[in-house]
């Protein structure tokens, strides 16, 4: 949840900003543990769709440059404002130059790093802030801010190879959307002309070609309006979070991409918690965060669970171990020993190694297995269409002969 507060930094000036946290309470807390003195805390309503969250963007890829540059600043002895306001001149998104304008702004103010970038939710994660936070505790911001764009870095490259897998079969369907939807505008009709002039009788494959291209012809502006109605409408249903929650239970049952989904989740989990745990936060705080981090409802129930048994004192592979059809066996078993050895962040970093290495070969196989399930597809379509077309044109060579 989002909440716009109101406040006093540590000398006496007023701030306001917006933070990100599961319950007010909980963002008080944050507010006062990054050396503010809240005075109003306000739920912030979501909007489902501004020009904003069009425009107004930071890449991941731009945040991962950023960090690791303002690591590589820092431990050249550059002071935390200076690095800002070089990493500010050499950025060419406008939007983001302003950020940062904020961030030296804050800092010169005499708040924190994190305090300023916690004004940010949807540019800076509660993970971000928290590593960056626990990095100006510890006084290893550097450190901090290195393992935080190694963090982006995976999740970056995770992404982006699942995003390779579908893009191939996703511009061949589409491709074949297009092609379909011009044969059936030029070419069907001509035929259709054809069969007509001659009274050849249509078969039934012939004839739903053609009463499709009929629909498509006569109606083309029906045929986008609809479309566009489907897409839209696909968009804000997935907005619900009824549909968003049977989708996520989906996307965890359909044969091969629930395993891959299992193995990235359980690499996402695994690393973020090691990082967090690395970087000096607390396991309840390091949980809580994960649970933010992760897209999947039923993983983020999961987690929820875990936070609160680890409050009563019960360790978090008893719960893992309790949910092993959304987390492999392995990773309840590995962090079990990983708890009973004490080298927890250790063994969550083995796990989030071992996951990121099997999805990246399962991405590379789910590309050679839809490769010949679209030849299939293609061929079938073809075939129809072919069979459909010349049919009635050898039943009237026959009638000729």
């Amino acid at each position: 949840m989002l909440f716009t507060y109101t406040a006093r930094n540590t000398t006496g000036a007023l701030v306001e900003g917006v933070i990100e946290e599961p319950t007010k309470t909980e963002a008080i807390i944050t507010l006062r543990e990054t050396g503010l003195t809240p005075i109003t805390v306000t739920e912030k309503k979501k909007r489902t769709l501004t020009l904003d969250g069009i425009f107004k963007r930071v890449k991941l890829s731009e945040k991962i440059i950023f960090t690791k540059n303002l690591a590589g600043m820092l431990r050249a002895g550059l002071p935390l404002a200076r690095a800002l306001v070089v990493l500010k001149k050499q950025t060419t998104n406008n939007y983001f130059k302003t950020i940062l304008e904020s961030l030296i702004a804050s800092i010169d103010n005499g708040e924190t790093f994190s305090a300023g970038l916690s004004k940010y939710p949807a540019i800076f994660s509660s993970l971000f802030v928290a590593m960056v936070k626990a990095g100006e505790e510890s006084g290893g911001l550097p450190e901090a801010l290195m393992e935080v764009g190694g963090n982006l870095e995976k999740s970056y490259n995770l992404n982006r190879k699942i995003k390779s897998a579908l893009m191939y079969p996703a511009i061949i369907i589409v491709a074949i959307f297009i092609i379909g939807i011009l044969m059936f505008i030029y070419v069907v009709p001509v035929l259709t002309k054809t069969f007509k002039e001659l009274n050849v009788d249509l078969p039934t494959s012939t004839r739903i070609v053609v009463w499709v291209s009929d629909m498509i012809s006569n109606h083309i502006a029906f045929l986008l309006l609809g479309i566009a109605v489907i897409v839209v409408g696909g968009y804000f249903a997935f907005k619900r979070p009824a549909v968003q929650k049977f989708s996520d239970y989906m996307s965890t049952r359909v044969p091969v991409v629930g395993v891959l989904v299992q193995e990235v989740n359980a690499a996402r989990t695994a690393r973020t918690l090691s990082s967090l745990l690395v970087a000096g936060v607390s396991i309840s705080r390091a949980i809580g965060i994960t649970k933010e981090v992760l897209q999947n409802s039923y993983y983020k129930s999961v987690l929820a669970e875990i936070e609160e048994r680890v409050e009563k004192g019960e360790t978090m592979s008893s719960v893992l171990q309790r949910h092993t059809n959304l987390y492999p066996v392995m990773v309840g078993e590995m962090v079990a020993v990983g708890e009973e050895t004490g080298k927890l962040a250790n063994m969550l970093l083995d796990i989030a190694v071992f996951y990121e290495a099997e999805v990246d070969a399962k991405t590379k196989d789910l590309s050679t297995i839809i490769e010949p399930v679209l030849m299939i597809f293609i061929g079938g379509a073809v075939g129809f269409f072919a069979i459909s077309m010349l049919s009635p044109m050898y039943s009237l060579m026959d009638s000729i002969q």
